[in-house]
């Protein structure tokens, strides 16, 4: 999986507050790079995994990825749910959730009501925006024109991660295959997301994953990682709910007029003194 390290799916719930301040589900984790991979990224040790890659398990991934890259336009509902110690070293779990509006190949919203200070987030093919409604706040910049660069451009900058990234870049199962060692299925399920899904594991060098994909829509329920080298073994999980691919989308469902309007600061990685902000 190399879109993003540790790895992508259920991945590390890192909420970036983009705007320097902090946020409650942000806890010391375990730094993702940058999609594809940010430049001077640790290489996570090889685990001398041989290579076993069951021809179901592929062909399901392979199916869930067709399914979402074939999407010109998507909405969709991931709530992520992550451990981080408490001050005994035992785990707490943390959650957030995101609406989440895509439109390839270059437009993108995020809108988390919470848990932590709400945020929204605006790409329109151009310029990003991270918009903080409390604070009235907002860090803006100028970004590549695809939706894959821009997610690299906004985590290069200002450390801004998403953890449903890979099922919204062009193509999930590069992302996926990228430094697979074990693919197998698992079994079925019919709780997760009220549907029929096919459990799929994961094994690479950085994670061990389970991923339920709908028996017959083949999208994306739930993703459980955990990542190796990471203290506690702690487990990160992103459910995914309220799907519907090409939607009509209005055409200004990218930009917001009161983050436009917000005082602006500057558009950099949380663990920098951010600049003062400066009126509009």
């Amino acid at each position: 999986m190399t879109h993003l390290r540790p790895s992508t799916f259920a991945a590390a719930v890192i909420v970036a507050t983009i705007l320097g301040g902090p946020v409650l589900a942000q806890q010391p984790q375990p730094a993702p790079t940058s999609p594809p991979q940010a430049a001077g990224a640790a290489t996570a040790p090889d685990l001398g995994l041989r290579v076993e890659l069951e021809p179901k398990a592929i062909e399901l991934l392979k199916a869930m990825s067709d399914k979402l890259s074939a999407a010109k336009a998507m909405t969709f509902t991931a709530v992520a749910t992550y451990e981080s110690p408490d001050r005994t070293g035992e785990p707490l779990a943390y959650t957030t959730l995101s609406e989440v509006t895509l439109q390839r190949p270059d437009k993108l919203k995020v809108i988390t009501p919470g848990d932590g200070p709400p945020s929204e987030f605006y790409y329109d093919g151009k310029t990003a925006m991270a918009y903080e409604p409390q604070a009235g706040l907002v860090a803006v910049a100028q970004v590549p024109p695809t939706i894959d660069a821009m997610l690299k451009s906004a985590y290069d900058t200002a450390a801004i991660y998403f953890p449903f990234t890979d099922v919204i870049v062009a193509d999930p199962y590069k992302d996926i295959a990228g430094d697979l060692k074990i693919a197998f299925m698992i079994g079925q399920s019919r709780v997760v997301g009220g549907v029929a899904t096919d459990i799929v594991g994961l094994v690479t060098n950085d994670v061990h994953m389970q991923v339920w994909i709908g028996t017959d829509d083949k999208l994306p329920r739930m993703m459980r990682a955990t990542f190796a080298g990471e203290p506690g073994a702690y487990r990160h999980l992103v459910e995914f709910s309220n799907w519907n691919l090409n939607p009509t989308i209005a055409p200004d469902a990218f930009a917001s007029s009161a983050a436009a309007n917000a005082k602006q600061i500057e558009f950099a990685r949380p663990d920098r003194v951010p600049a003062a902000a400066t009126g509009k």
